[in-house]
């Protein structure tokens, strides 16, 4: 089998990762995981005092349990702090026609009632070096560093690492581009396989 180099996960994507570096690590020689989904998430009422995680929670509520495109982009401009990306009108439009076609958004809500714990209890079995990137400003956590740091803590000893972005949300990579590509690059090519 050939190795696929380095797998890339955003969000619960990260987790989807995390999963398949644990059940195949032949395959892959590193893993960056984008503000991901990697543990099961538990919530504390002091959390709420947090106000861009209270209203990112409420926003991501509101869509799951009504299907609510305006809650969604109201997620969407919450997790996207500061200046929005050119494209930003586009991105939303095609957002919309997807999640207006027949069954979408019917997934996408049980996508976003799944829990990770399938991720997390892989994470003790990864052998290969993982890269977490998040963002200072992500409203899906209360504290994202300290949702990264314990992501790092669950790995082996010495395989993780993680990044900070300071005021980038959920979609650092939209946001910054340039930095998250120099962090990946240069992750990918101290960890690359021959």
């Amino acid at each position: 089998m050939n190795n696929l180099g380095c797998l890339v996960g955003h969000s619960v994507s990260g987790g989807a990762a995390t999963i398949a570096v644990a059940q195949a690590p032949e395959l892959i020689s590193a893993v960056v995981e984008l503000t991901p989904f990697t543990r099961k998430q538990s919530f504390k009422l002091g959390d709420l005092r947090v106000g861009r995680y209270r209203k990112g929670m409420f926003r991501l509520f509101g869509t799951v349990l009504f299907g609510s495109l305006s809650r969604w982009h109201g997620y969407l401009d919450l997790a996207t702090p500061g200046t929005k990306p050119a494209d930003w009108t586009d991105w939303l439009a095609q957002i919309d026609a997807k999640l207006n076609d027949p069954g979408r958004m019917k997934a996408f809500q049980k996508m976003a009632q799944s829990a990770p714990t399938d991720a997390g209890a892989q994470l003790g079995n990864v052998r290969c070096p993982v890269l977490v990137i998040e963002g200072s400003l992500d409203p899906d956590w209360a504290d994202p560093r300290q949702e990264g740091e314990a992501i790092v803590a669950a790995l082996p000893a010495g395989l993780g690492r993680l990044e900070m972005i300071e005021g980038a949300g959920h979609y650092p990579h939209v946001q910054f581009p340039d930095q998250v590509v120099a962090l990946v690059s240069a992750f990918v090519q101290a960890n690359s396989r021959a």
